[in-house]
């Protein structure tokens, strides 16, 4: 039987495992090193989960210390609308991104 959560810091830890499970830190050498691919991709997710657009996603997560606190975030630095934007694009266009979908799903047993 599969559990589903309305917690959304217990969500974003889900979806930051699954996001090191199936993503590499950063997608170039060259990368700022400002946000994770991770972390990025659990913010994405999160933006499901809370069904809004980028910039509300944004305002939520400069809103929310606890999330911020799971994701590993610092208070100062969250992710612009625009970084959301362009790391879904990036993260669309890998066959990695449906593997960070399906990773929490296949875990899931039945309960005893």
């Amino acid at each position: 039987m599969s559990r589903t959560t309305k917690s959304a810091t217990e969500f974003a830890g889900h979806a930051l495992e699954a996001g090191r499970a199936a993503l590499p830190d950063y997608s170039s050498p060259f990368s700022p090193r400002k946000f994770t691919q991770p972390q990025l991709f659990a913010c994405l997710a999160l933006r499901q989960f809370w069904k809004t657009d980028y910039r509300g996603t944004a305002v939520r997560l400069a809103e929310w210390s606890d999330v911020r606190r799971v994701l590993g975030l610092r208070d100062d630095r969250v992710p612009d609308f625009t970084t959301l934007i362009k790391a879904e694009r990036r993260l669309l266009k890998t066959r990695r991104s449906s593997v960070c979908w399906t990773t929490r799903s296949r875990g899931r047993g039945r309960s005893s």
